[in-house]
């Protein structure tokens, strides 16, 4: 085989390849995946049918929480479909929605606010607006996962997000709170950590320098 020849079939086989991957890129990139964190419309019609069919008992609110996982995943177990609780275009095949090629909404917002109200509920609106800095403070420090769903489901970063009270109704202060901090309000003066000396029972965290006092809540770089 010649020398030019070789060089056909090689720059034939990498195209080929080439191809292949691209196809394969556009599927998944097309591909609907609703998980927690996710929020939107088609999370409320995820919710809605999974309530109306006896699977979920929750608030339809068009988050992607920790009940909703659950019902996801309890809904797969009985249709014999993978429980991973993510809701990817077969389950949503078989719930009767059909993909949009969208993929899951971040709903930086919602996320936020539910957030705040679990962690600062009672809290003064300023310590509420602080709250929601720490988070978003926390996506640019390196140490830190850089997107706000990211932040808030790190494992261990917030205690409401396992205790239930993540999924509570929201109060109408934390929204306005959560878009005050999301166009850059920061009372915690930059804040990544913050505590309530009286209810904290880590030792370590008493170790981050103070910046201000907010509340009920001491806010810590």
């Amino acid at each position: 085989m010649s020398r030019e020849r070789r060089r056909l079939i090689l720059a034939a086989a990498i195209l080929f390849a080439v191809n292949i991957f691209l196809v394969a890129l556009a599927q998944t990139a097309s591909a609907d995946l609703y998980k927690k964190g996710s929020s939107g419309q088609t999370v409320r019609e995820i919710q809605t049918r999974l309530k109306a069919w006896g699977y979920y008992a929750g608030a339809v609110d068009g988050l992607y929480g920790s009940r909703t996982e659950e019902a996801v995943r309890y809904f797969q177990r009985k249709n014999g479909l993978s429980a991973d609780g993510q809701a990817g275009d077969q389950t949503l095949a078989a719930l009767g929605i059909q993909p949009t090629g969208s993929g899951g909404g971040s709903g930086d917002l919602d996320l936020l606010a539910r957030l705040i109200s679990a962690e600062a509920r009672g809290e003064p609106y300023v310590g509420q607006v602080a709250v929601g800095a720490v988070v978003l403070n926390r996506i640019e420090h390196p140490s830190f996962p850089n997107t706000l769903s990211g932040v808030i489901f790190q494992p261990g970063a917030f205690s409401c997000v396992d205790d239930g009270q993540f999924d509570q109704p929201v109060s109408e202060s934390a929204y306005r709170a959560a878009q005050d901090a999301l166009a850059g309000s920061d009372p915690s003066g930059g804040a990544i950590y913050y505590f309530n000396p009286v209810t904290a029972t880590s030792k370590w965290i008493w170790s981050r320098p103070l910046i201000v006092v907010i509340g009920n809540h001491r806010f810590c770089s």
